[in-house]
């Protein structure tokens, strides 16, 4: 009992520090290449693993409390999951990454038709924000997120990726997997014993994170050797994208409030990529898996770099 004990807390502190060690994680996995290289033939399971847990903290009876704002909650999925994408991929053609890079261009497409992070509700209660909305709006755009990636893949790279029904169906299963594995665990363990374990199951979605983000660095650190240009240009792009993204969705919805509009922003720029890998069956480009792993920068490092910001925010409501 005494070790189970123990054990929990440490999850529990390792939930609590969740964001800095998952930030920490990337720089283990450059620093480490064979780890990252041990670790990458797992990140399928680790992806199923985040999202299983991630469904699991989604209380239904409590989710029902957060449909308080539903016609903030359509549009904003609405912009995030349709009106968004469809301007990106019509900025890379314009840019003609399709032509000098395909590669590249097939990697954007699908980060900018991923729903937002499964783990942007945890990410919204530390920065102070509107946790139910960002839990809502990201429930919403996972559950349509089979129908509306279909449809960007299948716009904007034809039948390169696979044909849109296949694609869309793989999406299908890996969610609706996840979301009835969870909820057949909330069935086995019970309402009042799963909330009692938040603390824990927060810092195994930590784990699971940290996992993803090694495996994630996978050969960067021999890229940065062989071209450190590319890949300071492609960590750029990524930054710029994830930034451009919150910026102009915060302007989009600030009648909301602007502590809420910068909650949908981060949904916006923070994308779940690895959900569509796992659709893909990681069958990918080499720079468009430079691109994933150097993606992962924004992903982990901007909620530690807008904190400040999201906190006087949170403060002016």
């Amino acid at each position: 009992m005494k070790l189970i004990s123990a054990l929990a807390a440490a999850l529990t502190l390792c939930g609590r520090h969740g964001t800095l060690i998952a930030a920490a994680s990337i720089f283990i996995g450059l620093a480490v290449p064979p780890l990252a290289a041990a670790f990458r033939p797992h990140l399928g399971e680790a992806i199923v693993v985040m999202l299983t847990l991630a469904f699991l903290r989604v209380d239904p009876v409590e989710l029902r409390r957060h449909w308080t704002r539903p016609g903030l909650i359509a549009a904003a999925t609405v912009w995030t999951m349709l009106i968004l994408p469809a301007v990106l991929g019509m900025l890379f053609l314009a840019f003609k990454f399709d032509q000098t890079m395909p590669g590249l261009y097939f990697m954007l497409v699908l980060q900018m038709s991923a729903p937002g992070l499964m783990s942007s509700p945890a990410l919204a209660a530390l920065l102070g924000l509107d946790v139910a909305l960002t839990l809502a709006t990201l429930i919403v755009a996972t559950a349509i997120t089979p129908f509306t990636a279909s449809l960007f893949t299948h716009v904007f790279l034809g039948t390169a990726l696979a044909s849109p029904l296949e694609f869309g169906f793989r999406l299908f299963l890996i969610i609706v997997g996840c979301a009835l594995a969870a909820a057949v665990i909330r069935l086995i363990a019970g309402r009042k014993f799963i909330e009692a374990q938040r603390g824990a199951i927060d810092g195994l979605s930590v784990i699971a994170m940290s996992m993803f983000a090694v495996a994630a660095m996978d050969g960067a650190m021999d890229h940065f050797r062989a071209d450190p240009s590319l890949v300071i240009k492609l960590t750029a792009l990524a930054f710029l994208i994830a930034l451009a993204s919150i910026a102009v969705t915060a302007i989009v919805f600030q009648r909301a409030g602007r502590a809420r509009a910068f909650a949908i922003g981060l949904i916006a720029g923070n994308r779940n990529v690895g959900l569509m890998l796992a659709a893909t069956g990681f069958a990918i480009p080499d720079i468009a898996w430079l691109y994933f792993a150097v993606a992962q920068f924004p992903i982990y490092l901007l909620p530690h770099l807008l904190k400040p910001l999201a906190r006087r925010l949170s403060a002016k409501r």
